[in-house]
C-alpha cells in the first residue's frame, strides 16, 4: 500500500489550466493515439511549490549536485508491483484516458495491456538496471522517474544499451534507432531521457545502500554504475527542453506518490552547472 502525505506544493489554478492547455501526446508511429481529448484528474498537476528547492539556492557544481540530492532522497518508495499501477496514471495519453504512451515508440496503447508477451507493454528501465545491479529492488529499481510504459519487444531492443547519436530503426522504433552498443530515442523524448539519467545521478550517490550512479562518456558500460554518452546526453536536454507531458508526470510522481521531484524538468539550467 502507498504510503499517502500531504504533498509539498502549491495548487495554483492558473498553471493547472496552463498545463492542461498545453499537454498534447507524442507522436504515435504505429498505432496512433485516439483523438477522444479526454483527461482524468488523476493525471492533471498545478506548479508545484519554488521552496521545495529553497536549500539549492545560490548553489552551483558540486555543491549544488550535493544539496539536490539531499532534496530529492525525501521520498515514498514504491514496490516493483506497484509501479504497474503508478505507470498508468503518470503516462497516461492526454487524448485517451484508457492508454499510456510508450516511450520510445510513441505509440498510444491500451493500459490493460500490460504484461509480458508481444503486443504488451512493460516497464523500461531507462537507467538500465544491470548498470550498477540494483534489478527491480525497491529504490532505485523502483523509481518512477526513471520508469516508463514501453512495448516488450523494443524494451529487449533497448535492452541495457547506452545512450548515443547513430543506428537502424526497427519494428515499432517511433523514430528510434539501436546498433550494437547503443540506443537512440526517437526525437521527441531524447531530452527526457537525458533528465531522467541525469536525475538518477543525483539521487543514487552511493550513500543509502544502493551503487554511486554517474554519467560518463562511454558505450561500454556493462554492469559498471555509469551510463552514457553524457555528451550526447547534454545535447540531447538542450534540443529538447522539457514538454508539457514531462513537466506534468514530474508533478504527478511528486504529488501522489514519490513526493521527490526530477530537478532538471523544473531548473534545466542546472544540467550544465553540475556536468
Amino acid at each position: 500500500m502507498l504510503a499517502i502525505r500531504i504533498p509539498r506544493r502549491k495548487a495554483v489554478a492558473l498553471a493547472t489550466a496552463a498545463v492542461l492547455a498545453g499537454l498534447a501526446a507524442p507522436a504515435a508511429t504505429a498505432t496512433p493515439a485516439t483523438a477522444t481529448a479526454t483527461t482524468t484528474a488523476a493525471t492533471t498537476a498545478a506548479s508545484y511549490d519554488p521552496a521545495y528547492y529553497d536549500a539549492a539556492a545560490g548553489k552551483t557544481g558540486t555543491a549544488l549536485k550535493s544539496a539536490l540530492h539531499t532534496i530529492i532522497s525525501d521520498q515514498t518508495k514504491l514496490s516493483y508491483s506497484a509501479v504497474w499501477e503508478a505507470l498508468k496514471v503518470t503516462d497516461q495519453d492526454p487524448n485517451n484516458s484508457n492508454n499510456v504512451i510508450l516511450l520510445y515508440s510513441g505509440i498510444s496503447r491500451s493500459k490493460s495491456l500490460n504484461g509480458g508477451d508481444v503486443g504488451d507493454w512493460n516497464r523500461e528501465h531507462v537507467w538500465a538496471k544491470s548498470h550498477g545491479d540494483f534489478d527491480t529492488s525497491t529504490g532505485p529499481g523502483t523509481d518512477l522517474h526513471h520508469l516508463r510504459p514501453e512495448d516488450v519487444q523494443v524494451n529487449s531492443i533497448r535492452g541495457n544499451k547506452d545512450f548515443d547519436n547513430g543506428g537502424g530503426s526497427f519494428t515499432n522504433s517511433g523514430g528510434s534507432l539501436t546498433d550494437s552498443n547503443s540506443f537512440e530515442p526517437r526525437d521527441a523524448v531524447k531530452g527526457d531521457v537525458a533528465r531522467m539519467i541525469l536525475y538518477m545521478a543525483v539521487r543514487y550517490e552511493g550513500t543509502d545502500g544502493w551503487p554511486d550512479l554517474e554519467p560518463n562518456d562511454s558505450v561500454t558500460n556493462g554492469t559498471n554504475p555509469y551510463h552514457g554518452r553524457l555528451s550526447v546526453l547534454k545535447q540531447w536536454h538542450q534540443e529538447d527542453p522539457p514538454s508539457a507531458f514531462e513537466r506534468n508526470r514530474n508533478d504527478v510522481i511528486h504529488d501522489s506518490y514519490q513526493h521527490n521531484r526530477n530537478p532538471f524538468i523544473d531548473h534545466p539550467e542546472w544540467v550544465e552547472s553540475i556536468w
